[in-house]
């Protein structure tokens, strides 16, 4: 807009432009998106109050965020930390760095994610600051998951528990709980996997009556991989058909991809390909739309192990490459190691002797760089279900090696802090 132009825009002041996004907030808590979006992109060109202009700000990045526009929603993440620097307000700053810090973890920028976050809890806040630490904590525990570093993620998880638990934030405590089961998932406890996202469903049905149906798709997905992974394939549909069906009502493209992938591996593991193909099909051109290539990375393994079951291995080593690609570009290191297991897989049924050995040998590099192995009996972890237990220190081991051999400590964090000395 230029000069003259704006000259012709009357300005927006503090009251006016507080009463423009509550109206807003009204039109968007009532699903009417579009209509709540056109409100505050006038206030945004409107307002004179900066505080008006931040708060106007997150209410488009939530938006943005939960309809899966990623790149919009780091677009005004931008403008609203710009306007934090110019207020020179700590609060302000925190918000606006936590919100830079989850539009790159939604864009799979994990690393960008964790600096940003670190630079929320270095800066010297008051009360409102201290309320977010919870929420800084679990994106920074998102992209540790992200990029595989299972122990740094689980330390984040349980500050985020902390900080959840002292200000009685049950909204906070059920993102984590989804969290907690989505990084045992990974691990391949899957009791544990179960037991947290069935904790977020209980603080949903008990305090969650005025939230966001938001929580109970959450819960829900996170339940249906659980149950999948647990073999119990009718109850993963039906928790499945649940999340999706709220992610269908509220317009949200993230979790219907999740779902429509979550769907695809059921049929997978019911050997029923026909129906699988075209479920990846639907999430896969989502999660291209809204650039999610962590979900992408796992769909394309997915797509892999149903042209196994098919034997064309050609096909399956085409999605693996694709794979791997997808996870060098965001230092994935646990897809890397599915990546190589599943080709050695390939490898051994074409008989290669040779490209069997080179993926075995890359397998245990992974294995070696993730730690993913018990610090007491020395067999490695995530490689099938298995009951772990994580220590204070979030080193997990394998949990009939706790109750068998007892510890007075971490043998890890023994062993690391040990220096050599003269001999």
């Amino acid at each position: 807009m230029n000069i003259f132009m704006r000259r012709l825009v009357p300005e927006m002041g503090q009251d006016q432009t507080k009463h423009q996004i509550e109206k807003g907030l009204r039109l968007y808590q009532s699903n009417q998106t579009e209509k709540a979006l056109h409100v505050w992109t006038k206030v945004l060109e409107k307002t004179s109050d900066p505080g008006g202009k931040f708060r106007v700000l997150g209410c488009l990045i939530t938006a943005h965020s939960e309809m899966g526009k990623y790149k919009d929603m780091l677009k005004y993440a931008l403008n609203q930390i710009d306007t934090a620097r110019e207020m020179e307000d700590p609060d302000y700053l925190t918000e606006g760095y936590l919100n830079l810090a989850r539009s790159n973890e939604k864009l799979c920028d994990f690393q960008k994610t964790v600096s940003y976050c670190k630079t929320c809890l270095n800066m010297q806040g008051t009360t409102v600051s201290l309320q977010l630490n919870g929420q800084v904590c679990l994106s920074m525990g998102n992209a540790f998951l992200g990029l595989s570093v299972f122990q740094k993620a689980l330390e984040s998880y349980e500050k985020a528990l902390r900080y959840a638990h002292n200000n009685d934030d049950k909204m906070l405590e059920c993102r984590v709980c989804c969290s907690l089961g989505n990084i045992y998932v990974q691990l391949k406890d899957y009791e544990k996997a179960l037991f947290f996202p069935c904790k977020a469903a209980e603080l949903v049905n008990d305090y969650g009556k005025g939230w966001s149906l938001k929580y109970r798709a959450m819960s829900q997905y996170h339940m249906s991989v659980a149950y999948r992974k647990l073999e119990r394939l009718a109850d993963a549909m039906e928790c499945c058909e649940e999340s999706m069906k709220i992610a269908l009502q509220h317009g949200d493209r993230p979790l219907q991809a999740l779902c429509l992938q979550n769907f695809a591996d059921i049929h997978r593991c019911r050997h029923d390909v026909d129906k699988a193909f075209p479920r990846y099909e639907s999430a896969l051109a989502i999660m291209t739309e809204v650039g999610n290539r962590l979900g992408h990375s796992h769909l394309c393994l997915g797509v892999a192990k149903c042209w196994l079951l098919q034997k064309d291995y050609d096909k399956a080593l085409e999605c693996l490459h694709q794979a791997q690609e997808l996870a060098d570009g965001m230092g994935n290191k646990l897809v890397t190691l599915k990546v190589h297991c599943l080709s050695e897989q390939i490898y051994r049924n074409q008989g290669k002797q040779e490209e069997v050995r080179e993926q075995v040998v890359k397998f245990l590099q992974c294995v070696e760089e993730l730690e993913l192995y018990c610090g007491m009996c020395g067999e490695s972890i995530g490689d099938r279900d298995q009951k772990l237990q994580a220590l204070p220190c979030s080193h997990v081991f394998h949990l009939k090696c706790l109750q068998t051999n007892g510890t007075k400590g971490c043998p890890k964090c023994f062993k690391s802090s040990m220096k050599p000395g003269f001999v």
